[in-house]
């Protein structure tokens, strides 16, 4: 009887724990992992996230991002010789061959193309070295001071690397773009208006039906990656995996533990006391926590300028989830 009763106390302290116990060891298959509200930029889930390491071929969200900024989708880019004998995956580009800033794009997210990378950069900047300058330059100016570009497809280089928050904002920050959204959350690409067909390499899209993106990689030093986009309350939560084996199983396991932990918020701008400040303030907050906004508006340096602050506070332990100037 004593044993019975020693057992069911084991249980019972198992259970109360679980939650946990899967929140430590929920990635142990994974050495960085990083999840982010890509709306509030709340950090919501971490595992060396500001670890500095290669990143492979998630480079090419930031290659894209570019492209989509600097060039017209319709301009047209001749492919070189040296793009079409690059190391690596390719989408199969032949030298003197012209091809839209649009189809490579896809060529280059789809198919994880080598080709495609080299052909937009010398189309874009000349070289893949005065590319990579502008892809520092781009990290640069988003606040990016742990990350350095070298390679403009993520081959392995020594001075080529980032960390998962780094990746995880640059991608929050692409998913703004419209063009760039629908690129990474499409599945396939008929041949009509481009030199050929593309199918998307990225299986977490059929294997979390919400996912809309975004890129995977694998390079011998970076080990297999996947940064992934999931439009979940309406919103995208970004979900960067580097080094790992598993990683399309460690994503939906992060997936999935965010959707039973947290809940997703957003609070009318309107409602708070501040004059003229519209908008939504959108956030996460652990299930079964309550919370409170806070909005100030105050003068700077005692002048006429105002800052207008509004910050959202966990009262279940009195710490500051988020705050915001605007």
């Amino acid at each position: 009887m004593k044993k019975i009763i020693s057992i069911l106390i084991l249980i019972f302290f198992i259970c109360i724990n679980s939650t946990k116990v899967l929140a430590k060891d929920l990635v142990y298959d994974a050495k960085y992992v990083l999840a982010l509200d890509g709306d509030s930029k709340q950090i919501l889930f971490e595992k060396n996230g500001h670890n500095i390491v290669p990143m492979a071929s998630t480079t090419k969200i930031l290659t894209s991002y570019i492209a989509l900024n600097c060039t017209d989708l319709n301009e047209n880019f001749k492919v070189s010789k040296n793009a079409q004998y690059v190391r690596g995956s390719k989408v199969g580009l032949k030298a003197d061959e012209n091809i839209t800033s649009e189809e490579l794009t896809y060529g280059l997210m789809f198919k994880s193309g080598n080709d495609a990378a080299v052909a937009l950069a010398e189309g874009i900047a000349y070289s893949e070295e005065n590319f990579a300058d502008l892809m520092n330059h781009f990290s640069h100016s988003m606040g990016f001071i742990d990350s350095n570009f070298e390679t403009v497809h993520g081959l392995d280089s020594q001075n080529h690397y980032t960390t998962c928050y780094d990746l995880a904002m640059l991608t929050a920050k692409a998913m703004e773009n419209e063009t760039f959204s629908k690129i990474v959350s499409s599945k396939e690409i008929t041949k009509e208006g481009f030199n050929r067909s593309y199918n998307n390499i990225n299986k977490i899209l059929w294997r979390i039906p919400e996912a809309n993106g975004v890129k995977t990689g694998y390079t011998g030093q970076a080990g297999k990656c996947l940064v992934t986009s999931v439009n979940y309350g309406g919103r995208n939560i970004i979900i960067v995996v580097l080094n790992s084996e598993k990683r399309w199983e460690v994503t939906e396991r992060v997936f999935n533990y965010l959707k039973e932990n947290y809940d997703f918020n957003t609070v009318d701008l309107k409602d708070l006391n501040i004059k003229k400040l519209e908008g939504n303030l959108r956030f996460s907050i652990p299930k079964n926590h309550t919370y409170k906004v806070e909005a100030l508006e105050k003068s700077i340096f005692k002048s006429k300028e105002k800052i207008k602050e509004v910050k959202v506070i966990d009262t279940t332990d009195n710490s500051e989830i988020l705050k915001k100037y605007y």
